[in-house]
């Protein structure tokens, strides 16, 4: 098997006959032995059968395997372990791709023998966006265009979004899987739930195994913003824990700290505070709702630093 596109889904079940089915009008294909993978991660909608319909209906090759763990990354771990293509790719369930897209992935992979590449991913042109949402926080609502030119990537600063992303199988080899303790669990709708960061993660660890990671410009999807991630408080919550993260994480040590807080990230704080109240008079709620995210960023970073400092004091 060449290639295996996974589809991590959880209570989506309506989201599949359109996903699948863009997926089997898959264009400059002919040539590639491929598979689509349905990793149901502890549905209780009817996920099952839906798949088991649409592999009988859709002229691609469809399975079906089942994820107990609740988790994004764990449904995207047995997605890995159970694919049989040489190469696998993930995309959303919300997510509706072009019909080149996996033509030009594969040719990515091949032609740079890449250890994972990625595409432009376009937000649902039917989709209204609130004035408040800006152009630069697109990216928030899994936006990611690099513009029409392939070049290769450092997985640092630019790395594909989880959206559209493609690995070589010799990845889990260098570096192992995704982290589950990172990442979505469940619908992404409760802020214990609402995590990014999964990515970034996997892609930083590639750059330090010295991968090569390419950009594919013709691997184009567009991506069915849900209603709930076009409120404020999603962008907030997303801000927020995106902080908790960071500083749980944090590999380093800070000796000037109270309660487990770096001394520094109080004077930050209360800078980016400043700056929010000055736009939020100056220019209005809508204006300032940028900078009220990366107060919340700073705020969550603060919770996780304490959150780890009362766990090692028990």
């Amino acid at each position: 098997m060449d290639f295996t596109v996974i589809i991590c889904t959880y209570n989506r079940a309506s989201n599949l006959p359109i996903c699948l089915g863009e997926l089997s009008r898959q264009q400059n294909v002919g040539d590639m032995k491929w598979e689509v993978l349905v990793v149901d991660n502890n549905s209780t909608d009817n996920t099952r059968e839906t798949v088991a319909r649409l592999a009988e209906e859709l002229p691609v090759s469809i399975r079906y395997t089942f994820e107990s763990q609740q988790g994004l990354n764990y449904a995207r771990n047995r997605g890995a372990q159970e694919s049989l293509g040489d190469y696998f790719c993930y995309v959303d369930d919300d997510i509706r791709v072009a019909s080149q897209w996996l033509a030009a992935l594969f040719q990515t992979l091949k032609s740079n023998d890449a250890d994972a590449a990625g595409g432009r991913i376009y937000l649902d042109d039917s989709i209204i966006l609130p004035r408040w949402i800006k152009p630069e926080m697109y990216g928030f609502l899994g936006h990611q265009d690099f513009g029409e030119s392939p070049f290769q990537m450092d997985g640092i600063s630019k790395y594909p979004f989880g959206g559209n992303m493609a690995f070589h199988r010799r990845v889990i080899d260098k570096i192992g899987l995704f982290n589950p303790l990172l990442g979505r669990k469940g619908s992404g709708q409760k802020r214990a739930e609402l995590f990014k960061g999964a990515e970034t993660d996997f892609f930083h660890r590639l750059a330090a195994a010295g991968s090569r990671i390419f950009y594919a410009p013709a691997a184009i999807v567009y991506h069915q913003v849900m209603p709930f991630q076009l409120c404020k408080r999603y962008f907030r919550t997303i801000h927020y824990n995106a902080g908790v993260q960071k500083a749980y994480h944090d590999p380093q040590t800070y000796h000037r700290r109270l309660f487990g807080i770096p001394l520094f990230l109080f004077a930050q704080t209360a800078r980016n505070i400043a700056r929010y109240l000055g736009q939020f008079f100056t220019r209005g709620p809508d204006w300032a709702f940028r900078q009220q995210m990366t107060v919340g960023h700073f705020l969550g970073m603060m919770r996780g630093y304490m959150k780890r400092f009362h766990e090692n004091s028990r």
